[in-house]
Order: C-alpha cells, then sequence, then structure tokens
C-alpha cells in the first residue's frame, strides 16, 4: 500500500511531462507532414545532371586517394 503513495504522484508528474511534450510537438511543427516520409521511398530524387556531379566528385576524391597513396609508397623507399 506504501508504494502507492509513490506510485500515484510519479504517474501523475510523468502523464503531464508527456502532454507537456505533446503540445510542444504539435506546436512546432512535428505533426504537419506524416504523408511525405511514407511517399518519399517513391519519389526519384536523382537527375542526370545530379548523378554526373557525384560521378565527377567520385572520381575526383578517388584519384586524390590514389595520388596519396602513391605518394606515401614512394616515401617510404630508402634511398642507397
Amino acid at each position: 500500500m506504501d508504494v502507492i503513495y509513490g506510485l500515484i504522484p510519479m504517474m501523475l508528474v510523468f502523464g503531464f511531462l508527456v502532454v507537456v511534450v505533446f503540445i510542444w510537438m504539435a506546436k512546432t511543427g512535428h505533426f504537419d507532414d506524416l504523408d511525405g516520409a511514407a511517399n518519399r521511398i517513391f519519389m526519384d530524387d536523382e537527375y542526370p545532371e545530379d548523378l554526373k556531379k557525384t560521378s565527377d566528385k567520385v572520381l575526383e576524391v578517388e584519384t586524390t586517394l590514389d595520388d596519396r597513396s602513391k605518394e606515401k609508397k614512394g616515401g617510404d623507399k630508402k634511398l642507397d
């Protein structure tokens, strides 16, 4: 019976916090677009011009990494 005296106020405080968080989320717009995330999987967000830009960036990064690895290998050799 003594446990109930602690649990009831604790559950009331917890319930109040849940209501406050729910109101805060509703005011900040977390529930505005419920279908957007579900339908986003069906949308194509890759256009040919975007793919070309990203592929150019990937090639540039790969080339830079290859150059760095060659420099590192060449720098480790001892000259006699």
